[in-house]
């Protein structure tokens, strides 16, 4: 019984750690920078990573990535959580590496062999996932939905001269990132609540934990569906018809400290193609 309890607390926590979605009104500066700059500059930053070759390039993305995390006043523990999560992936991706990479052998055990060379992207692989993660954790932990909607839709404005509906992609889209945390906790309600009436999901096979399962599933799915729509009865009752003749209560404006966040980043970034 300890153990299964043990194991409860675990589940809990890990859904907890998931903290995709979540907004954090520190009120720093990055809180006030315009959303279509940030989403601008985090794909920016994305492209930087992969283009990146040497440590020199990595230090300083690193380095840019704390200071952007400070700047942001939300504790180091939250952007460690959203981590948390990906922990299986990221071993998983550096042992792959490590060991299916060709090139000078290090230490071998039957068939098989460490390389340097596999060692050395392995690391590379880490350091960009970790990136990865913390750039689009700081984009969400300082833009609130309605300001990331906003965004969205004014980067996606041009595409409607060929009818795209970028209003309703970027509504879409913000919906669904802001459903994970309510989901999550949802999720954890289901399970404490199964657990209260004797269900077991540790103990068994593949096939057994899997069938334990449905008891999370089917309430979870029934809840997601009135969830929707509720917030469609909800959208509807307020008069919304998407995006056609819409108008935004704030309008968004490109400030100094918009300019001056610009060219620091792009700064930032063509420091990568100069050093060598």
């Amino acid at each position: 019984m300890s153990e299964l309890k043990c194991q409860v607390i675990e589940d809990w926590k890990l859904l907890r750690d998931i903290t995709l979605g979540q907004y954090f009104p520190t009120g720093s500066v990055l809180h006030k920078l315009d959303p279509r700059l940030k989403i601008f500059l985090v794909f920016a930053f994305i492209v930087a990573i992969f283009i990146a070759k040497s440590w020199i390039d990595y230090s300083i993305l690193f380095a840019f990535m704390i200071a952007i995390m400070i700047l942001s006043k939300i504790s180091f523990y939250f952007y460690i959580k959203s981590l948390k999560p990906l922990v299986f992936l990221m071993i998983f991706t550096g042992i792959l590496n490590l060991f299916v990479t060709p090139g000078t052998v290090i230490w071998s055990f039957w068939f098989l062999k460490a390389t340097y060379e596999g060692a050395r992207l392995a690391i590379y692989m880490l350091v960009r996932i970790v990136l990865l993660i913390s750039a689009s954790s700081v984009l969400t932990y300082t833009t609130s939905p309605i300001q990331l909607t906003n965004g969205l839709e004014s980067l996606m404005r041009p595409l409607k001269y060929i009818k795209f509906p970028s209003h309703e992609v970027a509504m879409m889209m913000t919906i669904a990132l802001r459903f994970i945390p309510t989901l999550l906790e949802e999720t954890d309600k289901i399970m404490k609540a199964q657990q209260a009436r004797g269900a077991d999901f540790t103990s068994g096979g593949l096939i057994k934990r899997a069938r334990a399962l449905i008891p999370i599933l089917i309430p979870l799915f029934i809840s997601s569906f009135r969830r929707a729509d509720e917030l469609a009865v909800a959208m509807e009752s307020r008069c919304y018809n998407g995006g056609e003749g819409r108008t935004s209560l704030n309008t968004l404006k490109f400030t100094y400290v918009d300019l001056w966040a610009l060219l620091i980043c792009a700064g930032v970034i063509a420091s990568i193609f100069i050093v060598p």
